[in-house]
């Protein structure tokens, strides 16, 4: 089994603590860490739990440079796990892929997981498993997954071959063009594509495992118990993986307390992820910022300037390096012209594509004039 996650610099500590969870249960499945950042001074692969580190650079995407800076970092993280999984499915050692969010930890070994794909081809797991009863709940818990996706993308695992090859291929492509937060426009990364999946594909397995991908969304119906001997469990069953989603925003903790008051396990489980985090250097200085969220003379890039780049093939045309700062460039035009253009009007993908085409309509017109 092949196992990944994909970071930036300041996830790198939650995807130690992931790998080293991993490796407890499964040292003999590989761990590959998808990198969309520099490697921090001294980093070392032989002192690191991980097996491979795959950068963005060594993805083959064309024009990386372009299509990177047309995300933010949510998005670019999210996008590049489909062409990673892609390049991974590729190789001759490689018969079944899982993939892992970075703010997980495994507390259970994933061996019914693997069994499940030599049955199936993909396998996904829902945010929700229950219906919810309470309005408060309906709104966090269900409405939200009809806006974010009915899956949760933290996981999912495939075959190589089969339907798991072109489940990943079809996911990929999406990913590549469509990967933004536009919940307005249907769009949130890549789990509202997945919405789509199980009509697309019957090999297609819902876990409903409810040890699986435990999380504040779900875990009023899947208390978090321990055992004599140690052993988390999540609604009765052994706890396989919980997903420490909003630890950084404390928005994760204020759900925690909100669906999980009376679970003083739940609440010792977030308080050995925050030890095991600390231990990894979460927070440090060195592990702050995102080299991609930056032009190259370290000026910070606007969210606008992102989306403005994102939806006009003019300016990607011109500038192919966005982030470059030498002789004519995006930054330079950003702040004499482009910043006025969308000065108090929020890009969208739809504002955008209609930009393009009056900026295109703009141009016949001055070329009949000529």
């Amino acid at each position: 089994m092949f196992v990944y996650t994909s970071v930036t610099t300041s996830y790198l500590p939650k995807a130690r603590v992931l790998a080293r969870s991993l490796k407890q249960f499964h040292p003999d499945w590989t761990f590959v860490l998808l990198y969309t950042d520099e490697l921090p001074p001294g980093f070392d692969l032989e002192s690191e739990p991980f097996d491979e580190v795959l950068t963005l650079k060594e993805l083959g995407i064309p024009k990386w440079e372009a299509w990177a800076f047309g995300h933010t970092i949510v998005e670019l993280c999210t996008a590049v796990k489909g062409v990673a999984a892609e390049r991974l499915m590729q190789r001759s050692d490689v018969s079944k892929l899982m993939y892992l969010d970075p703010d997980i930890k495994v507390f259970n070994n994933l061996d019914s997981l693997s069994r499940m794909l030599d049955e199936y081809d993909i396998l996904l797991t829902p945010h929700l498993l229950h219906r919810e009863e309470e309005d408060r709940a309906v709104r966090d818990n269900e409405i939200s997954a009809l806006k974010h996706g009915v899956f949760n993308l933290g996981f999912f695992g495939a075959k190589a071959s089969g339907q798991g090859g072109e489940f990943i291929r079809w996911w990929a492509r999406r990913l590549y063009d469509f990967c933004i937060d536009d919940i307005p426009g249907g769009l949130f990364t890549d789990q509202r594509w997945c919405d789509l999946a199980p009509g697309f594909f019957d090999r297609l397995h819902i876990v409903r495992d409810p040890g699986c991908n435990v999380a504040t969304w779900n875990v009023a119906h899947r208390p978090i118990t321990k055992q004599i001997d140690g052993t988390f469990c999540a609604g009765g069953v052994p706890l396989r993986f919980y997903h420490f989603t909003g630890y950084d925003s404390g928005d994760g903790l204020g759900m925690l307390h909100r669906y999980a008051e009376n679970q003083p396990v739940a609440q010792e489980l977030w308080q050995t992820y925050r030890l095991d985090l600390m231990q990894e250097g979460h927070g440090e200085a060195m592990y702050q910022g995102w080299s991609l969220g930056q032009f190259e003379d370290g000026s910070p890039i606007p969210f606008d300037a992102r989306r403005l780049y994102r939806f006009r093939e003019d300016l990607q045309k011109a500038f192919p390096n966005p982030f470059s700062v030498t002789e004519t460039n995006f930054r330079l035009w950003w702040e004499q012209e482009g910043k006025y253009q969308v000065q108090g009007r929020p890009l969208t993908r739809e504002r955008g594509r209609c930009r393009m085409l009056c900026d295109f309509g703009r141009r016949m017109l001055n070329l009949m004039r000529a």
